[in-house]
């Protein structure tokens, strides 16, 4: 079996560089991410009343749309472990007029800081592979934990599955570079099966010749 490459570099330099990153992160990852992030939100198919939980906000660029489709305050909430992408993205909700009904938290996501059953829509857009490999199953147990039975998560990712050589070439530079390249393929289907979600729904992206995936999953009625 193909094995994932490991990340190496500590929560807190990973913190420093997102935080020097966040004021240019737009211009750099914008075009690469925003598609992918819009297909998984509407995967997820929110409705007025859920409460939903963008894990890895970043700089906040679908958390507006998250307000407009869920409405009312209390119900949009968003955590990276960034403070630096945490300010773009409140500056940007403040400049919409809805930064009072969106709930920024700066924390990781191998501890979410809420209830069992608190939400109804997870979304992780390229940020599960940001976690080292070991540490993969734990965020999803945490997913799994705050969703409430029958709750959905949307992940996308890069992919693993079938690698090309695009592929090869940016793990390459991640394996040389992991203070620069710090995310990796990884198998995300395979990952939340064997974290105990359903799989609904699993496409295969490709964004400049990397390979993603796009999976939409289920926490069973009965856990």
């Amino acid at each position: 079996m193909l094995q994932i490459s490991r990340v190496t570099r500590t929560r807190q330099e990973a913190r420093s560089a997102y935080n020097k990153l966040s004021r240019w992160y737009d211009l750099l990852a914008s075009g690469f991410e925003g598609r992918p992030r819009k297909a998984a939100i509407r995967l997820l198919s929110p409705n007025k009343g859920d409460r939903v939980l963008e894990i890895g906000l970043g700089t906040g660029n679908s958390i507006g749309i998250w307000a407009d489709l869920v409405g009312g305050s209390d119900k949009v909430y968003g955590i990276d472990l960034s403070n630096g992408m945490l300010e773009v993205a409140q500056s940007r909700l403040n400049k919409l007029g809805i930064g009072a009904r969106v709930t920024l938290i700066c924390g990781d996501a191998l501890q979410l800081p809420f209830e069992a059953d608190f939400f109804d829509k997870i979304l992780i857009s390229f940020t599960l592979e940001l976690f080292d490999t070991p540490e993969i199953p734990h965020v999803l147990a945490e997913c799994l934990r705050c969703l409430h039975g029958g709750g959905q998560i949307s992940v996308v990712g890069l992919s693993k599955k079938n690698p090309n050589g695009m592929t090869r070439i940016y793990e390459w530079f991640h394996e040389k570079q992991p203070a620069y390249v710090d995310c990796r393929p990884i198998f995300v289907q395979e990952e939340l099966e064997n974290a105990g979600f359903l799989i609904l729904q699993a496409n295969d992206l490709s964004m400049m010749g990397l390979k993603s995936e796009l999976v939409l999953a289920e926490k069973p009625i009965n856990l």
